[in-house]
């Protein structure tokens, strides 16, 4: 069987520099942080350590959402919402000539309803009554119901479902709507991620966790990668949604073709809940998978938008993980690598998306975004060109894109230019 080819068609996001794409892009390749003190009505910062994140503000529910559903619904919901809504204006797609079995829906979320689970819970309390909570509770916190509501919205009757694999989930979600569109399961796929979990509930345990950064007295300086500095991740919220599209579909209605998905790896640490295995060896294998589904060799690979979260561990694994597949900056001159964490911060399920979109835009404007705030290179993590500060000019055929989930979930994509 020919496997056959898929596009992008249309991209959407909202993230801490608002709604929209181009807000985005425009941003990330000046070397803009999105990152701020999060309003007093998000977390407590008399009883929380960190107070930083990069969180979404002022932005209209209304223009997007139907009044009646948006006490009904998560943030996470809301913004998946929002995002495919750009996404498929972005694409074209008209849905009254579309067959709403061949068109699918992979969007999900590592957490779900964090801010759901935690308000109603504190409601059953104070009204000492655990059935006196809302009767939205359960359909607003299940990780599902991001790409339940979108399918609803759009009429998209066929695939459907949520993968969540922590921080590997918009990347899982891309590649396996990608394994979809080869086999001829749809014509079309939304795929991506959304989340908001920044809440009193879950930057507790991920403070619990130490893996928060404390640098609150310098939002847009705290999210490091590779520096000698760092000391743990800013978490973020938004989504980040994509249309993988079936390239002949796509050209029989006229679509503007956006890039290609050419490959995808996936493998698992099998090492530890939390903490990365410190070799990156399974990371690398995904990378090398990737590459052979592709059909590409390493150096074919102009610019890897990594994991980087700005850990300690998880930084150096990775720099090892990737110069073991492609070499260091004495054999390969030719790579870049940048995280644009360090920017945007962690989305932690919607990373993954986001950062295609980014590729995605990289690839068309060829600008190579850079990391930011890497002031003095950690002598622990591998040599290779992390893009410094400033964005890089460069000619983009193939971006990789990584990411990494608790549990040892590892997840590469490739994305390469539109070529007929």
């Amino acid at each position: 069987m020919e496997k056959k080819r898929a596009v992008i068609t249309g991209v959407g996001a909202i993230t801490p520099y608002g709604v929209g794409v181009d807000v985005l892009w425009d941003n990330v390749k000046k070397g803009n942080s999105g990152i701020t003190v999060a309003p007093d009505d998000r977390i407590d910062k008399d009883k929380q350590t960190t107070h930083i994140y990069g969180v979404i503000q002022n932005y209209d529910e209304t223009k997007y959402i139907d009044a009646k559903e948006i006490k009904r619904l998560d943030n996470f919901i809301k913004y998946g919402l929002v995002a495919s809504m750009e996404a498929m204006e972005n694409s074209g797609i008209d849905m009254t000539k579309e067959d709403p079995y061949r068109c699918g829906c992979l969007v999900s979320s590592a957490a779900g309803g964090e801010h759901t689970i935690e308000e109603n819970h504190i409601v059953m309390l104070n009204r000492n009554n655990y059935t006196k909570c809302s009767p939205f509770t359960v359909p607003a916190m299940i990780v599902n119901m991001v790409a339940g509501k979108i399918a609803i919205k759009f009429g998209l009757k066929g695939l459907n479902k949520a993968i969540v694999s922590a921080c590997a989930t918009g990347n899982h979600s891309i590649g396996d709507a990608f394994r979809s569109i080869q086999y001829g399961d749809a014509d079309f796929i939304l795929a991506g991620g959304s989340e908001a979990a920044v809440c009193n509930m879950g930057v507790g345990g991920f403070s619990s966790a130490r893996t928060l950064t404390k640098r609150n007295d310098e939002p847009t300086k705290a999210s490091r990668p590779y520096d000698i500095d760092r000391d743990g991740f800013v978490m973020s919220e938004g989504a980040g949604v994509l249309v993988v599209e079936e390239l002949e579909h796509a050209k029989k209605r006229g679509a503007k073709i956006l890039a290609e998905v050419v490959g995808y790896g996936q493998t698992c640490d099998a090492y530890d809940m939390v903490a990365p295995d410190p070799t990156g060896e399974a990371a690398g294998k995904a990378m090398e998978f990737a590459l052979k589904d592709a059909g590409i060799k390493p150096e074919d690979i102009d610019y890897i938008n990594s994991h980087g979260t700005s850990t300690h561990v998880g930084d150096i694994g990775e720099s090892l993980a990737i110069a073991s597949v492609f070499g260091d900056l004495s054999k390969n001159k030719h790579l870049m690598v940048s995280s644009t964490k360090s920017m945007h911060g962690h989305l932690l399920g919607a990373a993954a998306a986001v950062e295609a979109i980014i590729c995605i835009n990289a690839i068309k404007d060829g600008i190579i975004p850079p990391t930011i705030n890497l002031e003095n290179q950690d002598p622990e993590v591998a040599n290779l060109n992390y893009v410094p500060n400033n964005p890089v000019k460069a000619d983009i055929k193939y971006a990789m894109s990584n990411a990494f989930g608790f549990g040892g979930h590892d997840s590469s994509i490739i994305i390469k230019k539109y070529e007929e």
